[in-house]
Order: structure tokens, then sequence, then C-alpha cells
């Protein structure tokens, strides 16, 4: 007997039906919300050559890729794990001489080789949307307030914002704060783990302030501008009060400036999401570059959303839908406008077909709607 041939990879699985619908309900919501504001929806392949995922935006990691050769053009082949670099080889490429800015939306299902963390998930649903063009305030008010509104249409409560600066230690190593070359990299790591000893034995002592500039936004932003008494982080702090007072009222704003994890080719601003009863981060964003068609670089700005675990938690706490028994012989004129009018419909194929046994809430006498 072959006990294991209905098993999934570890990281996969099946949505069922209450989840199935649930996901269909998110994703819709979005990309209405998304269409409402002028962005286009575009859908990339699930495959591409290995190459063109990973020179078109710095950060992206190919070993997190599943990679195979391609018998047609003997070239390497991988398996999005991310559709943010799909969107940015369409803007520089089919839609290079497009006005800018170019709003852009997608959504599709992302594979990597194994999970975050101790998450083990391997395949996640990825809703977004890219402004191509621009990485301004305004772009990154916008950006930021349309994740919102999708994330409320979609059902998220409790929504809460967390606002970094992924450049951050580049920035203040270039002049403020100078760091030799080889110490940059430890200093960024020990920052984004909190690791005050870590961070004094990577050189970065004079950073220390840095960990305490953490918390609900009003009075973290205050704290870093206070650490900032050489202005390099002058443009970025106004910035950030920007955005902050666009979505006022929208979400909870935290700033934890030195975040980078999931922030790998983020440019001067990044934005976690996370909703009330949704375990891990709900999606992330801010600005980047893309590579276009020569060695020239595009700014832009956008955010991806990751609402498997939204998804789940709608599944779990909706009701049944009422659904509407047609028994054998009933009239189809008649169901037809109970359709019409949003009834769910399941229609007898046999005599022995019975309503409660096939999950109906109601059945249809002659012209009436009656509860079973």
């Amino acid at each position: 007997m072959d006990s294991d041939r209905d098993l999934l990879p570890e990281g996969l699985e099946d949505r069922l039906p209450r989840d199935a619908a649930a996901a269909a309900r998110v994703t819709r919501a979005v990309l209405d919300v998304l269409d409402s504001h002028g962005y286009d929806r575009v859908q990339p392949p699930t495959i591409e050559f290995e190459k063109s995922m990973a020179s078109r935006m710095a950060g992206v990691q190919p070993r997190r890729m599943f990679r195979f050769v391609d018998p047609a053009s003997l070239r390497t082949l991988a398996l999005r794990s991310d559709m943010t670099v799909q969107v940015g080889r369409i803007a520089a490429t089919a839609l290079a001489q497009q006005a800018r800015p170019l709003r852009l939306c997608y959504a599709g299902q992302v594979v990597t080789i194994k999970g975050d963390g101790l998450d083990p998930t391997r395949e996640r649903l990825q809703l977004g949307a890219e402004l191509i063009g621009s990485d301004s305030v305004a772009a990154a008010g916008e950006v930021l307030a349309v994740a919102l509104e999708a994330l409320a249409a979609a059902g998220a409560r409790g929504v809460s914002v967390d606002f970094t600066l992924p450049d951050l230690v580049d920035t203040l190593a270039a002049k403020t704060l100078p760091l030799d070359a080889d110490k940059v990299e430890s200093v960024r790591r020990e920052l984004d783990a909190k690791d005050a000893g870590g961070l004094v034995a990577a050189g970065g002592a004079a950073y220390l302030p840095l960990l305490s500039a953490i918390g609900p936004f009003d009075a973290a932003i205050e704290k870093l501008a206070a650490f900032d008494t050489g202005g390099a982080l002058a443009s970025r702090i106004a910035a950030l009060r920007q955005i902050a007072a666009r979505v006022a009222g929208q979400a909870r704003l935290t700033l934890d400036p030195s975040e980078r994890h999931g922030f790998e080719y983020q440019s001067w601003f990044g934005f976690t999401i996370y909703a009330e009863d949704v375990p891990g981060a709900l999606g992330r964003g801010g600005s980047y570059a893309i590579l276009g068609a020569g060695s020239e670089t595009e700014p832009a700005i956008g955010f991806s959303l990751y609402p498997d675990t939204l998804i789940d938690a709608l599944a779990a706490s909706e009701p049944a839908r009422d659904t509407l028994f047609l028994p054998l012989g009933h009239d189809a004129e008649v169901a037809a406008r109970l359709r019409a009018i949003g009834w769910r419909t399941v229609a007898a194929l046999c005599d022995a077909c019975e309503p409660v046994a096939l999950g109906c809430t109601h059945r249809l006498d002659g012209e009436e709607v009656v509860a079973v």
C-alpha cells in the first residue's frame, strides 16, 4: 500500500471550500480598492529566467527560489518567490514608455524553498501595488493610505503600522557617525537584533541611542529627532511626520528606525503592517529602485500583503452561507430569479438528494423559499 501518496510537501496545503471562498473575497476586496485608486492589474508568469528575477532589484535573494534548467533554452529558470520584482520588469520593459508615475497591482501565489523563521509555510498568496516613477513623500503617503483602505475592505481590524528607515546606518555612517566599510554590515545587523552589547562590540557604540527610539510613533520620532544632532536624518524625520499625518486615525503607528528584517531591497522608507487577531506581519512596503533596460535605475514605492493568516481568521469566524435546495422538477425560471437576487442554489440530481446532507439551509417549495 502506498501510504504517502496523498501527502503534501512540508509548508504546502490545500484550501478547502470555506477558506478558498474567503481567499477569493479578500483578493477581490483588495483588488477593487486598488482599481478604484487607478492601479492597473498585471499578471506575470509563475516562472521566469533566474537572471531576470535576481538582477532587477538590489537585495533579491535567489537562494530562496526553486531553480531548475529549462529544457528549451538550457538556461536556469526560477519559480517566483516575490511578484514585486516581476512588476518591476514589466514597468522597465513592456511599459517603459508609459507616463509616470505608473500604478500597477497584482495578485498571485509565490513559493520559497523554505519558510520564514518558525513559520514553515512555503507557498503564500501575495497581493500588492507598486507606484513606479516616484518615491516621494506624497507617493509614500498614497501607497500606505491605499494599503490601509484595502485591508479594511478585506476585513482586517485593529491595524497597526511600524515605520522604519532601511538605509539608516548607511546614511549616518557616510558622514555624521562614520564607520569603516567593514563594520557597516555588522552594526546594521546588531541594531536590527536590538543587541546593545553586540552593537558596542561591533564598533557602533555611537548608535546605541537608536535602540531607545522605538515604540509609539509620536514619542519615538521625538527621540530620533533628539538623536539627530547633525541633521543627517532631518529630511527623513520630516517625511515620516508627513506620512504619519496622512494616515492618522486609520491605524496605530509605531516607529523602529533600525528594523531591517524583510527590507532587503527598500531604500529610505519602509513599513510593516499588523492586524488584530492575525499572527505575524500582514504585509510590508517601502521605497526601492528598479533597474531599467540599461544601467539606469527608476525610483518606486509599493507594498505587498500576505493575507493567508487573515483569510484563516475570517474563514473560521464567518457563518455558513445560506444555500437554497432545488428539488427535482423545480421551476428553472424561479430559480434563476432567486440567483439573480443573491441566492446560492444546489439542484437535486436524484430522488436520494437531501437538502441538509448537501449543506442547504433552505429549500424551494414551488415559488416559495422555506427554511429546512
